[in-house]
């Protein structure tokens, strides 16, 4: 049976408040009783965790930037270290953490001193090897203009051909038509074309014995929201095998933004020119090139230069993808036709993400924990209580199908719900600026 078991944080809908809620971040008992109620039967069951690898998987997307990131942007530092503690209880043989940020992510900024002294000490109080792991090949100083490349050797890493069974090769052509934000497309090209869709997966997610994606729910500008579904991405270590766009619009046959405009496209053409000379001089001179002809084009909040509106009909895809090799993937690099894994998703929504996510939110008086099997039925939930529609967004018109004639089940505080009874605890959630009007329809 598929579950998605929910803690709503709140009893009546007067303490649904930032403030409120925010501060439920420093009560580590009451995170680890919730915690506890949604993941029974897994999270404390012997069986699953006695002397196996976990691999955690917190959304580490980038450092904080402005003092409200610390509730809305990541996954929870104490949310997190709640959830090693219980794991613990369980006796595993050793925890991983690790994500893959964006390139230009200040590591040292994410896992603070203190985070690590915590998880230190509980490695050492439990006798348990804990490993935090950056799992990025490409690191890059956005000032300084200068990239680090294959800091992590591609031997730690399986790379996944899909082909023709990608949810890509339906828009895929022979030419080089993929792009993402602040990448060299030619790099890009080399892993996705016609017939051909890599992947590059850390081979944590193959060594683990059981993997606990731990998202913080949030909007997302390409995909509507990031959960569970979106969460896995950063599993893969090396963006150059991520697609997250097409070049050009919409009545050209790419999906940047919608239309056709050709101070746009030049912009996007000086922006190739811009990412294949990452770390050298010359290219300052292509960035703000890329910039002065976007100015010019006078975007509204549906155009967006790395495609942040709700035509991207990419980035879901790629998304759809990488859950695929996560649940069927073998470490030889093949696909399985029977399940490999149970991804298992332990999601922090006691304040959630809204707006320009999912790099610059602001908080969401969400209100809840959520533990399931099933990331697609998890991540529908969501959205249902984020007050999306999730046919409106094509990630989940995708997990709508994933989850079709299957038994699902579905609670809050232990009672059982359908979806549409979910409705009743949805909260206004502001979208995207790409989303806003489309969502709001």
């Amino acid at each position: 049976m598929k579950f998605v078991k929910i803690e709503k944080l709140f009893s009546e809908e007067h303490e649904r408040t930032i403030t409120r809620l925010s501060k439920l971040y420093d009560n580590k008992a009451l995170l680890k009783e919730k915690i506890r109620i949604v993941g029974k039967g897994v999270l404390d069951n012997p069986t699953i965790i006695r002397s196996k690898k976990i691999l955690l998987k917190p959304n580490w997307v980038t450092h904080n930037r402005k003092e409200d990131d610390e509730i809305c942007l990541r996954t929870h530092d104490n949310f997190l270290i709640a959830a090693v503690e219980i794991i613990l209880e369980s006796k595993p043989s050793s925890i991983i953490i690790g994500d893959a940020p964006i390139q230009g992510c200040n590591w040292e900024k994410i896992v603070s001193n203190q985070f690590l002294k915590t998880i230190t000490g509980l490695s050492v109080s439990h006798s348990t090897p804990i490993i935090i792991k950056d799992l990025r090949r490409v690191i890059l100083d956005p000032l300084k203009n200068k990239p680090l490349k294959d800091r992590n050797p591609l031997s730690e890493y399986v790379i996944f051909d899909l082909g023709k069974e990608s949810y890509l090769e339906p828009i895929s052509t022979a030419r080089p038509i993929f792009r993402v934000t602040d990448y060299d497309p030619d790099r890009l090209a080399e892993s996705h074309t016609k017939g051909k869709h890599k992947y590059c997966l850390s081979k944590e997610l193959f060594e683990a014995d059981v993997i606990i994606s731990m998202p913080k729910i949030k909007t997302h500008q390409k995909t509507g929201i990031t959960g569970a579904l979106k969460n896995i991405v950063g599993l893969n270590g090396d963006k150059d095998y991520l697609p997250h766009h097409r070049v050009g619009g919409d009545k050209i046959g790419g999906d940047c933004y919608p239309g056709n405009n050709i101070l746009r496209r030049a912009s996007e053409y000086t922006s190739d020119i811009a990412n294949r000379n990452l770390g050298k001089q010359i290219y300052w001179f292509w960035y703000w090139t890329t910039a002065t002809f976007w100015k010019l084009s006078r975007p509204k909040n549906v155009h967006h230069l790395a495609a942040g509106w709700y035509g991207n009909d990419t980035c879901w895809r790629m998304v759809m993808d990488l859950n695929n090799v996560a649940i069927y993937g073998e470490k030889n690099g093949t696909l399985s036709e029977k399940p490999q894994r149970v991804i298992y998703s332990l999601c922090d929504g006691v304040v959630g993400g809204q707006g320009d996510g999912p790099l610059n939110p602001y908080p969401l008086a969400l209100g809840i924990i959520s533990f399931s099997n099933n990331s697609s039925l998890n991540d529908i939930c969501m959205a249902t209580l984020m007050g999306f529609e999730p046919k409106r967004i094509p990630l989940l018109q995708s997990a709508i199908l994933n989850i079709q004639n299957q038994e699902n089940e579905i609670t809050i505080n232990n009672k059982k719900f359908s979806l549409s009874d979910l409705l009743v605890y949805s909260i206004p959630t502001v979208p995207p600026p790409g989303w806003f009007d489309y969502l709001h329809k």
